[in-house]
């Protein structure tokens, strides 16, 4: 290693700190048939590993006797959980401990290690610095779920200061760390509150307490009834302006009756809705748009080739992202409909969040010709941008919100709103005159916060930096003073090792000894099997064979993993018993014939 280390420190992997007092190994494959909701054995899973620290979100359980038999491993207080998989790749906090026991899935690594080698919290800290993210990032396998495994995580170096040094760098990290984390408390209470604020702003403007001051104070020349009516009576002159011209491009001329062919808009349902201000109208989506579209049902691809399409997070409550795009490959004709214009109001029609589904924004510019896919519903408003930024407003916020979300249906696990209900959906509609003015109140309090968030943003970026350079100081030796009285690492490093090889001489004693105890039960199980004649509980033919309730966690291991190899040898039949809930009660054995 080129890398210039501190005095007394030396380099060294993960398996070359662990004895075998310690632990360096995967969770466990712990299935959902293995689960059960009452069981008294927590599941940690990926969801509950953070950043360097440990977030306690997952509500997953099953039996100890089931822990047991999949021979799992059990966490302990101090344990370091490694992230195998994103995000971001590599994680790693301190497990703190549960009430419960508790056992960890596959994807998570656990290192436990003897406090007088290393302190676990130094090893958490040094695996969440950018540099050993950058190295796991480096060996990460895996093509659509990216992966770091034990073995070639066991192959980073990691730079061992003495012990004595390992407890003052944490003392140190941890106050340098507490302050900077409530800094960013702080931070993150401000941004919550503007957001908060925006989110007020909006709900007032299409209540009209925005705009109450105003109101009282002008008449007006149209209501927001008249201009529903204007709105419909363009909305029907659009329709047949293109009809006509759709007989006229076929060579026919109109039909008898062919106006009365039009589709009328879909009201609204006001019931149960609260009173609007006066001079305000109800009205429905369909009412003030055009047409109400799904996109594009081709898969786009995924080499930039042919015309820009949108993806689902492309939209977003008041902002449409073009930047969020695919490609797909049709001609001219086929794409002709598809095109999104300024004016246009999109909302989702599917997305895992329900926070982020049927959302709207507004194309307020074209920077690339772009078209809109199936999962994107369009909207255009009959009489453009103006009605559209409105549209998009009443949307994303109150009753027109409460209505998308009370509509949300889940089906063949996509979550999603129909373009008939988004149709259906209320929108308050003031004179155009107080619309204006209210939308351009928003736009200059909505200046206003965003000269806010900016520092708040900046700040809140710039404490990723600074937590990142703490780390960075902290494993170059530069966080705290050196102790040239300190145990280098080198005698750590040579005392962790003769520990080993002492341990490894008395454990392969020890599992002769064990192998024949545990070859001597089989045999007598086999017996006991034969015996029997039938299927017999694994609890109760253990018991006939002299294993006791109370024998040890490895014998029970060892056990198991021999009869699981006369299972695959045709020899045994292992069957779970289940209750009428399919919660498994236990295992039961039967010797096969032959």
């Amino acid at each position: 290693m080129s890398e210039n280390l501190p005095h007394g420190w030396e380099h060294a992997c993960i398996p070359e700190l662990i004895t075998h007092e310690g632990v360096f190994i995967d969770g466990d494959w712990v299935e959902s048939k293995d689960q059960d909701p009452e069981g008294n054995v927590r599941l940690i899973q990926l969801a509950d590993i953070g950043d360097g620290f440990y977030v306690n979100k997952s509500n997953r359980f099953l039996n100890r006797a089931t822990a047991v038999q999949l021979g799992c491993t059990f966490l302990e207080k101090g344990d370091v959980l490694v992230a195998r998989m994103p995000d971001p790749l590599g994680r790693a906090c301190i497990f703190p401990g549960d009430k419960k026991l508790a056992v960890t899935v596959v994807d998570v690594c656990v290192v436990r290690g003897k406090n007088e080698h290393f302190d676990q919290k130094w090893l958490m800290y040094f695996i969440n610095t950018p540099k050993f993210r950058e190295r796991i990032n480096e060996l990460q396998s895996g093509s659509t779920r990216k992966r770091i495994s034990r073995g070639n995580l066991s192959t980073l170096q990691l730079p061992i200061p003495p012990r004595a040094e390992q407890a003052r760098i944490v003392d140190k990290l941890e106050e340098l760390l507490t302050d900077l984390a409530a800094g960013v408390a702080e931070l993150k209470a401000a941004q919550k509150k503007l957001k908060q604020y925006r989110q007020s702003l909006l709900k007032s403007a299409v209540e009209g307490t925005l705009t109450a001051e105003w109101r009282a104070q002008h008449s007006l020349n149209e209501t927001g009834a008249q201009l529903l009516q204007r709105i419909l009576t363009e909305r029907r002159a659009l329709w047949e302006a293109k009809q006509l011209a759709k007989f006229k491009d076929q060579g026919k001329a109109p039909p008898k009756d062919w106006q009365k062919k039009y589709p009328e808009p879909v009201q609204p349902d006001t019931t149960g809705l609260a009173e609007l201000p006066e001079g305000w109208v109800w009205a429905s989506v369909d009412q003030l748009s055009e047409s109400v579209r799904n996109g594009l049902s081709k898969t786009p691809n995924t080499a930039q080739r042919g015309f820009p399409i949108f993806k689902i997070n492309a939209v977003r409550p008041m902002a449409v992202n073009f930047e969020a795009i695919k490609h797909i490959e049709l001609d001219d004709a086929e794409a002709a409909d598809y095109w999104v214009e300024v004016g246009d109001v999109l909302a989702t029609r599917y997305n895992g969040s329900v926070d982020l589904l049927g959302v709207f924004g507004m194309v307020r510019e074209i920077p690339v010709r772009t078209l809109h896919p199936d999962k994107i519903i369009r909207m255009k408003p009959v009489i453009g941008a103006k009605l559209g930024a409105w549209m998009e407003v009443c949307g994303n916020v109150g009753v027109s919100r409460a209505h998308l979300v009370s509509r949300v249906k889940t089906t063949a696990g996509q979550t999603g709103i129909s373009g008939e209900d988004l149709k259906k959906t209320p929108i308050p509609l003031p004179p155009a005159a107080e619309q204006e003015i209210a939308l351009a109140v928003l736009d200059e309090r909505f200046l206003v916060i965003s000269e806010l968030e900016q520092p708040t943003a900046l700040g809140l970026k710039q404490s990723i930096a600074q937590r990142q350079n703490i780390l960075r100081a902290a494993f170059a030796g530069q966080l705290v003073s050196q102790d040239s009285n300190d145990e280098p690492a080198r005698i750590l490093l040579e005392r962790i090792r003769a520990e080993r090889d002492k341990q490894t001489k008395v454990r392969k004693v020890r599992k002769t000894k064990q192998q024949k105890e545990v070859a001597a039960v089989v045999s007598k199980l086999i017996d006991v099997l034969a015996e029997a004649g039938d299927w017999v509980s694994a609890q109760e033919a253990f018991r006939r064979c002299g294993v006791a309730d109370g024998a040890l966690t490895d014998q029970i291991e060892a056990l198991y993993a021999e009869l699981r190899a006369l299972d695959k040898s045709g020899r045994l039949a292992v069957e779970a018993v289940t209750d009428e809930h399919g919660r498994k009660l236990h295992d039961r054995l039967k010797l096969m014939a032959g």
